[in-house]
Parts: structure tokens; C-alpha cells; sequence
């Protein structure tokens, strides 16, 4: 399929390009200013999505699984085929650097086709002269999926491949922020789903609320902030909608004193700041012990002066800018609160001048366990180090927070770092590594981090209900 990258942008309902009588504008965030618009979806144009998608559940539950799963596939290896393209406008609405860009196409290309492989299990309770009691997993009918902007074709893929792997109908939403991948995406797989399956549409802010009260869903998978997971949540109880909530995270890091300063340095700064921080499951809180402190802090500091800072087009960045304004505003609030609490801030190389949302990597040195950098997820390249000198001591700072999505240990003693990891309450703990997810492996936060499984056959199985079937012999 010939498609324009560049222009165009529409939205996929009932398996056609639809435009919108308003647009949204989308805005370069290295730049500061529009430079394409996605339509704004009317309330009529929802109402007709859901629609279409309850029509199409009806025939779309009845495909053999090994031809939903072939399809599913088949959208894999259609999305890898255009990363090129993708990640191009991908670096345009969202910021990443091209090369990155093109990772997280073939990162969901990946999970297309690794999802594709699933199958939901049949479970015999009983088979016995008396009776056959047999457990299925069913379908649950039209899905509502919501997406950030910080991954907005990975996240949204995590979303596509078990809904309809399992024999649901999806409308999905990406954010208002970063639209037009998503959208081109919904124009790839038009050849590939019937239609009604999967629909794409976009809009502004009222949109989200207009699908989450929506009656027309049985489930909403929605990847966002805490704040409006929770606002989310509260809509969905209004007809007992399920819920897969992936929210935010404040992700604790121990280092201990073994560790090799060189060898792990850089891998530390990297899962603290790829994707200019910008990542749910990256490190936001590192505790360093006292002995090796002033020499981690001191690596840290030198890599974020020789990292580039800039446009994502430009040869050389490694990190761009603040995806919006929004969180623009807020990340500088936080470092401007930093700067009036006193707290000393180790900034990084600077930053382009101009209209774009950029801010110097900058590394809050030991500062207070109060300060509000410490207990707010920036989200953003600030990162507060923090000495600690006793295990039980730092591992009660690292749980003591609402959130528990991931966290990391790093030392040359495995043993003793599994052992910590088990004590941290999060779904996810990585050790002397970083920022690893897979598709066979449940992803899940603990605390105010989320509800609902993504990933894995447990995240497969989020999108179907189980059914007993007893059957009676000899009668």
C-alpha cells in the first residue's frame, strides 16, 4: 500500500478513512509550533466506531484463532516494512531521535508477531464417566484502549495484538499529543483487518472522558498518569466495565558498594534518562550507598555534560525535548522548586535555544527525602541521587512511596541483590540491567502503579472471560 507520510491524516472506522469537520494541532515539540493536524473526533463519529466494532465482534469472535492470530502477525511484519517512514514522523510529533524512533516500530512490529504466538489455554477440571467439566477463555466484546504519548506506537500495540488475538474489537485512541503514527497505522492495517475490527480515531481532551462513559465497551486498557487512571476507574464502575490501568511510577534504584563504577555507570544514566526520562518503568529515585557515592554521582555528572541534547533530526542527539508544553511546565516547576529549596542541582550540556521543550539533563545532588523531587514522578531529566548506608533502612525509603511499578538493584552479588528485590513492592525489579520488557512476561504495578496485567499470557487473558462448561454423561 502506497501511503503518504506526510499529509492526510484520517482516522480508520468500519475499515475507511474518515475526517473530522475540526482539527487538532500537533505540535513539533522540538520546535514549539504545529505542523500537522489530526482530526478531532465528533461525538457522532465514537458513536459510529463502537458501532462498527459491535457489529464486526459478532463474525470476528467466530474466526478460527489461527487466522485472528495470522492477521495479527501479518500487521507485524506490514508495520516493520514501513519503520523507515514511521520513525521519521515519529521523531516530528514525539521528539526521539530518528534511530530510536525506528527501534520502538520494530519494537512493536516484534510484539505483534510475538503476541500472534499466543494461545489462550483450555482447562479440563474433570473427565470422568459422570461428567466433563471444561474451563475456556471467551472474548469480551469492544474494547476501549487509550494511549500516552511517551510510546505511543509500542503502548498502543500492547493493546492491539491480545484484544484481538483473543477475539475482541477494539476503538483506540492515541494521545492528542503525538496522533499521526497511530493514525497512519490505523491506514497500514486497513488491508489486513475487516472492517470494524480495529478502529483508530483522535481528538482532544473531551474524548477520552466520551469513550471511558461510553455503554458501547466491555473494557477499557488505558496507560496514563495515576490521576487519570483514577478518573478512569470511577467511569468504568458506572456499568462494571473491566479495567487495565498502567499508570505512573516513582522507581526506586539501589546501588550497592561492589559494584564496578565504569562498567555500570552508564547503563545507570540510561535507564534513569533514555527517552529524555519520559518512561513509566525508568529509574527516578537512585540510592547510592555512601562509600561509592561522590564517585557515581561524579560519572553521572560527566555523561550528562558529553550527552547531546537536541532536535531529533539533527546527527548526533541522543536525547530530544520535553515531548509538550504541559509536561514542559511541569518538569521546570519541579526543578524551579528544587532551585528555592536550595537543593544543589549538577546540570548537564546545554540545550538548544528557541521555541522547543528542552531541558539540560540535571541531577539533584542528596537532597532532603521530603523535597518534592524525591516524592513525585518528574517524569522528565531530573533525577535525585541519595546516599544510604544500611539495606533495611534504604529498602523501607524505596517502599515507602504510593507507587510500585519497577525498580533495579545493581551488584556483583546476585544473591544478595534478589534478595532485596524480592522486599521492593513493585511488579517489575531488574538486576545490574535496566528498562527490559518482554511479551511473554506479565507486566503489572503494585500499589497506585496500576490494576490489571499487561503482557504475557496473563496480559492475554486480561481481554477474555473465563467460561465453564459442565456436561453430563451417560444421562
Amino acid at each position: 500500500m502506497a501511503i503518504d507520510f506526510n499529509a492526510n491524516y484520517t482516522m480508520t472506522i468500519n475499515g475507511k478513512g474518515v475526517i473530522s469537520p475540526s482539527q487538532i494541532d500537533v505540535v513539533n515539540p522540538a520546535t514549539g509550533v504545529s505542523f500537522a493536524s489530526a482530526p478531532d473526533c465528533t461525538e457522532a463519529q465514537l458513536n459510529e466506531a463502537v458501532s462498527s466494532a459491535k457489529a464486526a465482534f459478532r463474525t470476528w469472535k467466530k474466526v478460527p484463532i489461527a487466522e485472528r492470530q495470522a492477521m495479527v502477525r501479518k500487521a507485524g511484519e506490514v508495520l516493520a516494512a514501513h519503520a523507515d517512514d514511521l520513525a521519521r514522523l515519529f521523531t516530528r510529533e514525539q521528539g526521539r531521535p530518528v534511530d530510536a524512533a525506528k527501534q520502538e516500530i520494530l519494537g512493536a512490529s516484534q510484539w505483534l508477531q510475538a503476541v500472534s504466538a499466543m494461545t489462550p489455554p483450555t482447562h479440563v477440571v474433570e473427565d470422568s464417566a459422570a461428567q466433563r467439566i471444561e474451563t475456556t477463555y471467551v472474548p469480551l466484546g469492544v474494547i476501549c484502549a487509550i494511549a500516552p504519548w511517551n510510546f505511543p506506537v509500542t503502548l498502543s500495540m500492547w493493546k492491539v495484538a491480545p484484544a484481538l488475538v483473543a477475539g475482541n474489537t477494539m476503538v483506540l485512541k492515541p494521545s492528542p499529543f503525538t496522533p499521526l503514527c497511530t493514525l497512519k497505522v490505523g491506514e497500514l492495517f486497513r488491508d489486513i483487518f475487516p472492517p470494524g475490527v480495529l478502529n483508530i480515531i483522535s481528538g482532544g481532551d473531551q474524548l477520552g472522558p466520551q469513550m471511558t462513559s461510553h455503554p458501547g465497551f466491555a473494557k477499557i486498557s488505558f496507560t496514563g498518569s495515576t490521576a487519570t487512571g483514577k478518573a478512569v476507574l470511577a467511569s468504568a464502575a458506572k456499568d462494571l466495565k473491566r479495567v487495565t490501568l498502567e499508570l505512573g511510577g516513582n522507581d526506586a534504584a539501589i546501588v550497592l558498594p561492589d559494584v564496578d563504577l565504569d562498567d555500570v555507570a552508564q547503563k545507570i544514566f540510561f535507564g534513569a534518562f533514555f527517552n529524555t526520562a519520559q518512561i513509566c518503568v525508568a529509574t527516578k529515585r537512585l540510592y547510592v550507598h555512601e562509600s561509592i557515592y561522590d564517585g557515581l554521582r561524579d560519572r553521572l555528572a560527566a555523561i550528562a555534560k558529553a550527552v547531546k541534547v537536541g532536535d531529533g533530526t539533527e546527527q548526533g542527539t541522543v536525547l530530544g525535548p520535553i515531548q509538550n508544553k504541559r509536561q514542559y511546565e511541569r518538569v521546570m516547576d519541579l526543578i524551579d522548586d528544587a532551585k528555592k529549596s536550595g537543593l544543589t542541582l549538577i546540570e548537564g550540556a546545554n540545550v538548544p535555544d528557541g521555541g522547543g521543550y528542552f531541558i539540560p539533563v540535571t541531577i539533584v545532588d542528596n537532597p532532603p527525602e521530603s523535597s518534592r523531587v524525591v516524592q513525585e514522578e518528574a517524569f522528565g531529566p531530573v533525577l535525585p541521587l541519595l546516599k544510604f548506608t544500611d539495606i533495611d533502612d534504604v529498602i523501607d525509603r524505596a517502599n515507602d512511596s504510593d507507587y510500585g511499578l519497577a525498580g533495579a538493584v545493581w551488584s556483583k552479588d546476585t544473591d544478595k541483590a534478589v534478595d532485596i528485590a524480592r522486599r521492593l513492592e513493585t511488579g517489575t525489579v531488574w538486576i545490574n540491567q535496566n528498562l527490559q520488557l518482554r511479551p511473554d512476561t506479565p507486566f503489572a504495578g503494585h500499589k497506585q502503579s496500576g490494576f490489571g496485567i499487561e503482557n504475557g499470557m496473563e496480559g492475554l487473558l486480561e481481554y477474555m472471560v473465563p467460561q465453564a462448561i459442565y456436561v453430563a454423561k451417560g444421562a
